[in-house]
């Protein structure tokens, strides 16, 4: 389509791409889409493709696009106020509004809500907070933070250390020395295929406890996990997972940071993750769903028992300090306050659990007899298939050969939008809230065309 604009040269020449290969880009080898608007669980391109996105962009258009409800607030909120600082006991009513609303729905153990714009600066307080605390403490030394491979939890200096993925790390000096890393709660990839699910838990709790006892539990302050293994492959924990590592965390007096950024606000089919697995965390992490990424939000939300420790820090050193510029912006915080009330009017969490299971179901009947599924796995709105080379001896394809973002592209033909996830070869969907049974119908359909076109 011939276009009276250089936007597409623009964008070769001066748009620096993240999670991008820089190179083939610039030489054009790598195809760029520029997208113009979106509905429902649907985008639109520039070109006129108009493509059902099961991803909800990066797990995080919960709603849905084109919510005029939430665009409202937003304008409203810059019309009236665009931007005031949140230092020194400033607030706003959108900001004020959205704590209280958070804290309404999070584990009754959380005390307040510090505002960031995303995950990786969300965790990069966290960790902060936590070396603080201890500090106040009187524990210098506590200062460790135990994170899982394959976790994803940011891509900043710490945050890319806590996560647990070659990309994030390669060529970067990563991870930091305070970062150290335990098993992924991985059931499908068990040192041992003849494992049940309880008998990994207890090889996951067994490493960690070997880990604690290496390092010393007087050196380590955090252990921070997602409740469901996102980017590192869409992993739901084993069985009695959760319950285990907390006793082992209680007994070493080690923090536990839950990472919702993916979990939060209903994907699970839960308002948390931890209200699913029975989580309670000292600290939970927020981001993506807080406004379902219609403005830049994140959030920590501290426990009671961290909070009177930082209030006890306070008295001590004076004013804490840690703060960003747009802490608890307005125009973020509108955002979330609409679209937490959205959530709620749209009955969307019960609709993620009820249709995202009909979602893992229909894709494991369509494709659990392929002779390279190796599993298909998910809970709530969050599924994942795993591709291997032979499925009996669980041996995996090449990476070289990229059957994984094979299938994804193929997939994107058909007109739906999945993730091919790194370190292995695993096609990850996250759709929007609003999925309907029939578009969970058209998802597994398409899939089902890019295996076979892929790999018969």
């Amino acid at each position: 389509m011939l276009r009276n604009d250089q936007l597409d040269q623009w964008d070769r020449e001066n748009f620096f791409h993240p999670s991008t290969h820089l190179a083939e880009f610039a030489r054009g080898n790598l195809p760029n889409r520029v997208v113009t608007g979106g509905s429902g669980c649907h985008i639109e391109d520039r070109e006129g493709n108009r493509l059902l996105d099961a991803f909800a962009g990066l797990y995080c258009v919960n709603v849905g696009y084109g919510r005029q409800d939430i665009s409202d607030a937003i304008a409203a909120q810059a019309k009236e106020l665009a931007y005031y600082h949140s230092y020194v006991g400033h607030g706003t009513e959108a900001s004020i509004t959205l704590a209280k609303m958070i804290l309404d729905r999070a584990p009754s153990n959380m005390s307040k809500v510090y505002f960031g714009l995303g995950g990786s600066d969300a965790n990069e307080t966290n960790i902060k907070l936590v070396w603080y605390y201890n500090n106040i403490l009187g524990r210098p030394e506590k200062k460790k933070i135990i994170s899982r491979w394959r976790g994803y939890h940011g891509s900043g200096l710490m945050t890319g250390s806590l996560t647990g993925l070659e990309l994030f790390h390669k060529k970067f000096d990563l991870p930091l020395t305070q970062v150290i890393h335990t098993e992924a709660p991985y059931y499908y990839r068990r040192p041992d295929l003849d494992m049940s699910e309880e008998a990994f838990t207890t090889h996951c709790v067994a490493e960690l406890e070997a880990l604690i006892e290496r390092e010393g539990a007087d050196t380590i302050a955090a252990f921070i996990g997602e409740p469901v293994l996102g980017t590192g492959g869409i992993v739901p924990p084993p069985a009695g997972y959760w319950a285990a590592i907390q006793a082992v965390l209680k007994k070493h007096d080690i923090l536990l940071i839950a990472d919702e950024v993916v979990t939060g606000f209903g994907r699970l089919g839960t308002m948390f993750g931890s209200d699913h697995y029975g989580i309670e965390a000292d600290i939970i992490t927020i981001a993506k769903g807080l406004t379902s990424a219609y403005a830049p939000l994140s959030g920590s939300i501290v426990s009671d028992k961290v909070w009177k420790v930082l209030e006890d820090g306070t008295d001590e050193n004076g004013p804490i300090g840690h703060g960003w510029t747009y802490s608890a912006h307005p125009i973020g915080a509108a955002a979330g306050v609409a679209n937490l009330k959205l959530i709620d009017e749209l009955n969307l969490v019960q609709n993620a659990g009820e249709v995202g299971g009909y979602l893992n179901a229909t894709m494991t009947a369509a494709l659990a007899e392929h002779a390279n599924v190796g599993e298909i796995r998910g809970e709530g709105m969050l599924c994942a298939v795993e591709f291997v080379q032979d499925k009996g001896s669980r041996s995996f394809f090449d990476a070289s050969e990229k059957v994984g973002p094979r299938i994804a592209a193929a997939l994107l033909e058909h007109g739906v939008i999945g993730r091919a996830m790194p370190q292995g070869d695993i096609l990850g969907f996250a759709p929007p809230f609003c999925l309907t049974k029939e578009e969970a119908d058209e998802v597994v359909g398409k899939t089902v065309k890019a295996v076979t076109a892929v790999l018969g």
